[in-house]
């Protein structure tokens, strides 16, 4: 079977999402459309890419502004065969990042002016589009291939709208409101949400016996994560190197030592000896240093919540032999897995830079955020869609060829020559190729030039 083949397959395993035969069908080519149109990633281009120029279209944007679906129940099937075959061993690793999808439109639902993450570190950019949290299981690949790096496949991607603040003339009463409010829409806040739902989706999976350890970044490193109640779910994240941390007091009716300090000082202290532990990182095996302390209080977030500190010396490493340097600084990590060894924690911290090669692949390549839509329920949806879709493209090609990049791929151009794994780009390209092989006028490169030139 082909990428288009487990394509099809993945998507149709969507049926049960759907109330009726008939929107699954439709959604089921709405996927394959989105990924391989040609152009902007819009609905009118996917429509295009089906031939469907010439014909009632409303039925196809009735998708997702009516029908009554879950974006969950379409990851979850994918999930599940992700774990069977790539992860079917230790603890679940997610990571966890928000990102924003632009949108310019000042009336789109849930749209505002945020940070820019992007922006410089001398002047701070806004950006106005909708928040969302993604959501992606690490799939250790390196464990079947040496020479394979970690995938990261999206099983979540939920928006987070903010509260809209009043205006100048609203009361006290309404202001106080808002505050309220504010609190209970915050990342942090819609994070500890996903994170019991998805402990709740494992169990009813069957894997209620695998712990589920969540990577995050260093904004979820805060009281609302750290107190929140969970089940089987660990977290491991990124700390400030100066926050006030101390150990256990050994005083009868006090909880915490009154001796203060700080992750750096770990670091710079010479009476702690460095370990090393052997972990994939940068394409290959390495050997990093690292130090553990524990277990630790943090006051201020964590209360008497027990911790583990981690702290890794910085290892640098070139892509290229003549390529500047990366990770050249220190890292410090806090963890309320107090059981699991060092080695598996320290790996899923770093397996988690692989989502910013979702968010890259979602937003440069696909266009999430493109389509034109205004309603409550679509504009929200077609970017969780779309996700999905991707989700299910990367899927499709580790069961067709495996984590490497093999010959049935199309031949890399002299600058790219040393790619070890297929990039989103390189399975769509072959997509396109495999839908264009299947004698359909509807997907030949002719009709793809015209649509995406319309």
């Amino acid at each position: 079977m082909n990428l288009l083949h487990h394509f099809q397959r993945i998507t149709e395993g969507w049926s049960d999402a759907f109330t009726q035969p008939r929107t699954a069908i439709r959604a089921c080519s709405l996927a394959g459309a989105l990924l391989c149109g040609v152009g902007r990633r819009t609905i009118t281009r996917a429509l295009g890419f089906l031939d469907k120029e010439h014909v009632d279209w409303s039925a196809d944007y009735r998708v997702f502004s009516r029908s009554p679906w879950q974006g969950e129940d379409l990851f979850n099937p994918m999930m599940t065969e992700a774990i069977a075959r790539h992860a079917d061993t230790g603890p679940l690793v997610m990571a966890w990042d928000d990102t924003i999808v632009p949108r310019t439109g000042r009336q789109v639902p849930g749209t505002a002016w945020r940070w820019d993450p992007m922006s410089p570190p001398f002047h701070v950019n806004f950006i106005r589009g909708q928040r969302y949290l993604l959501g992606a299981l690490v799939l250790p690949l390196y464990l079947q291939n040496a020479t394979s790096s970690p995938r990261t496949l999206p099983v979540r991607f939920v928006e987070c709208p903010g509260v809209r603040k009043p205006g100048r003339k609203a009361g006290s009463i309404e202001l106080a409101q808002y505050r309220e409010q504010k609190k209970k829409h915050t990342l942090s806040v819609c994070f500890v949400e996903q994170a019991r739902r998805m402990r709740q989706t494992l169990d009813e999976a069957g894997l209620a016996g695998r712990d589920l350890l969540c990577a995050l970044d260093g904004s979820y490193n805060n009281k609302t994560v750290w107190k929140a109640q969970r089940e089987r779910t660990r977290i491991i994240a990124r700390t400030r190197k100066d926050a006030k941390l101390c150990f256990p007091s050994t005083e009868r009716g006090r909880a915490y030592a009154r001796e203060t300090w700080t992750p750096l000082s770990v670091y710079e202290d010479p009476s702690r000896p460095w370990t090393t532990v052997r972990a994939f990182f940068g394409g290959q095996w390495r050997d990093i240093r690292f130090k553990e302390v524990g277990p630790v209080l943090w006051r201020s977030a964590g209360r008497n919540k027990k911790l583990r500190l981690i702290v890794l010396a910085p290892t640098p490493y070139r892509v290229s032999q003549n390529g500047r340097k990366y990770y050249r600084q220190e890292s410090f990590l806090l963890t309320d897995d107090l059981t699991s060894a060092v080695g598996v924690l320290i790996q899923a911290y770093l397996d988690r830079y692989q989502i910013e090669f979702n968010h890259r692949d979602e937003k440069s390549v696909l266009g999430v955020g493109q389509a034109q839509v205004w309603s409550d329920k679509s504009t929200p949806r077609v970017p969780e869609f779309i996700v999905a879709a991707y989700s299910a493209l990367l899927l499709a090609g580790l069961a067709a060829y495996g984590p490497t990049r093999t010959k049935e791929y199309r031949e890399l151009p002299k600058w790219r020559r040393k790619a070890k794994r297929p990039s989103c780009q390189d399975l769509v390209t072959l997509l396109r190729q495999q839908y264009s092989r299947m004698n359909d006028p509807l997907s030949s490169p002719k009709q793809m030039i015209l649509t995406a030139a319309a």
